[in-house]
Formats: C-alpha cells, structure tokens, sequence
C-alpha cells in the first residue's frame, strides 16, 4: 500500500514550527516525511530558508518516521559533504533516509558564484556528483577530477545499510536519464495523465523495478475563498512551468514573473479544496499508480488544521 506523507517545507515555516507540525502529522497517523532543501524562498511572502540538514537530525530524533530530502549536488553542496551527512544520519538512524538528488536550480544554488550551466551540463554534472557520493557511502577512497573534484575523501563513520539515491525529475527527459544510475525516482504533480510519462521514461531507463516517490500539492480549508486565497498567496510564484524555474535568482524574480497568475489558476498546479471527500479521492487516483510514497503538502499556512484534519478524514483510507 502506498504511504501517505507530510511535506515539510522550509521555504514556508521557520525550522522550529517545522519540528512541530512533523510530530503532529506522526501524531495523526502519516507514515512518512520528506523536507524541502532551500537557501532562498521561492517568494518573500513565504519568508523562510532553514537549513534542512541541521533540522532533519532534530526530526529524525524526535520521531520514528522515515523521512527524505532532496538536494542538488556540485554547487553549495560539495559531493562528499552531502555523503558525509547523509552517513551521519543514516548511521543514527539506520534506513529511515532516502536521499534525492537534483540538477538543481539557480534560486539556491547561485550563492556560490560558479557559473550556472544549461540543463545538460546540469544533468552530467549532476550523475558526476551521484557516483561520487554512491562509491563513498560504499567505503571506497575517493579521488575525482571532473566536473568536480574530489581528493582522497573517504566516510570513516558509515550506517550498515547506504541511504537509498534517488534521482528528482520533473521531465521525463530527465527522469529516463536518472534511471541509470538512481535508485529510485521522486518527482512532483497533481494529475496522473502528466504524471505517467515522467515515471514511464525512468522505467525505461533503467528505473523498471525501482521505487517511485511523489510530492504533491495541496490546499486544504474549511472555508473554500480562504483555500484559494492561500493557494495563491503562497504558491502563485511556483506556478509558472517551463525551464524559467530552473534560471530565476531571486524571491523577487519569481513575483515579477508570477504577477499575472490569477486565483483560478492555482488549479493547474495545486488540488485546492475544503472538501476532505475529494482530497482523499484525488490521493486514490495518484495511489493506484504504484507510487511508494505519496507526500503529501499543504501549500496553505495552516498546517495544524490540515494536519487534524486529514489525521480524521482522509489517512484512515490508506491505512493511516
């Protein structure tokens, strides 16, 4: 059966609300988490950037859930360190991480000053990254020069069991170039039909037989206006498709960008609705794709009544 997840993000809410709301979804009977990993917001309404990786080791020790992250290698984050932190909580808390790695984008990754490459450069660099960190939490000695460079690293502190790597797609072009070398996939959606071919071209591949996780977005409210109003308030800025998301540095650039997405377009990228009925409805529609997990995030501010609520309503049918 497919696991229900709660989604903890870091753009939206400050690391010690995060903490809360992840002990109330276990509370309520989610049975996963996974965490956003941003320097910046999308959008200086959603205000906040913790750092997931100090958080996640709170997380982890405050509940038994398993959780995932993902994060772009290469740029702020040097391979070997990302092995090195990934060992050190897999080692604490032995298989309760996956870890997902993406090509990135500029919003984040940009801080550091090196050049910010076309998509294919991303996507090489990014695979560059991965063998890196997999011959590492293997116990090999590492030394690379490539894209980047790596000097006789080696994790002396290592789980028993490795951290499944999982490649982050949100195009099948790039979801058919993970599947060689990932072990698994998680990419991000509200409707099947868009869905499909993003998981479709990972099995093909490479990915066939490997686990596919999904982050999809919510706006639950009681009150039907305030549900669209916070959709649109907190996400409107993420609701611009195409490879722009990927060049944008800045919260500001992505306003400008968002200023003409209306309320009603919200629809096209986040299930908004105060029925609890057709939450659970749309998450069975998603669930009979085979996907691992489900994480589930409430775009909406708040997270406590939507974690009670979906706790009562909608988690009991799938076992939650």
């Amino acid at each position: 059966m497919t696991r229900i997840g709660y989604h903890a993000s870091h753009e939206q809410h400050a690391p010690s609300a995060l903490l809360r709301h992840v002990r109330a979804a276990e509370e309520a009977g989610f049975a996963c988490a996974m965490s956003s990993e941003h320097f910046k917001p999308w959008s200086r309404v959603q205000g906040h950037s913790g750092h997931a990786w100090s958080w996640l080791g709170a997380a982890l020790a405050t509940t038994r859930l398993p959780f995932g992250i993902i994060t772009a290698p290469g740029y702020r984050h040097h391979p070997a360190v990302l092995a090195q932190s990934a060992a050190t909580l897999s080692e604490m808390f032995p298989e309760r991480l996956w870890l997902a790695l993406g090509s990135g984008q500029r919003l984040n990754e940009d801080i550091t000053g090196l050049p910010w490459p076309e998509k294919a450069e991303r996507n090489a660099r990014l695979a560059e990254c991965a063998a890196v960190i997999r011959a590492l939490l293997a116990g090999e000695t590492v030394t690379h020069r490539g894209r980047v460079t790596v000097i006789d690293a080696q994790l002396y502190s290592r789980p028993k069991t490795p951290p499944l790597l999982i490649g982050g797609a949100a195009t099948a072009a790039t979801a058919r170039a993970l599947g060689a070398w990932a072990d698994g996939l998680v990419t991000v959606g509200i409707e099947p039909d868009k869905l499909r071919p993003v998981v479709e071209a990972f099995r093909e591949g490479g990915g066939a037989g490997k686990p596919v996780f999904l982050q999809t977005k919510v706006c639950w409210d009681p009150d039907p206006a305030r549900a669209l109003a916070e959709a649109h308030a907190q996400w409107s800025s993420n609701a611009i498709e195409g490879e722009v998301n990927w060049e944008m540095r800045r919260p500001e650039d992505f306003e400008t960008a968002a200023r003409f997405v209306r309320p009603e377009d919200m629809h096209a990228c986040v299930r908004i609705s105060d029925d609890l009925g057709q939450h659970a409805a749309w998450l069975a529609e998603l669930a009979e794709m085979g996907f691992a997990e489900i994480i589930v995030h409430q775009v909406g501010t708040r997270q406590e009544a939507f974690i009670d609520a979906f706790g009562r309503r909608v988690l009991p049918q799938f076992g939650g």
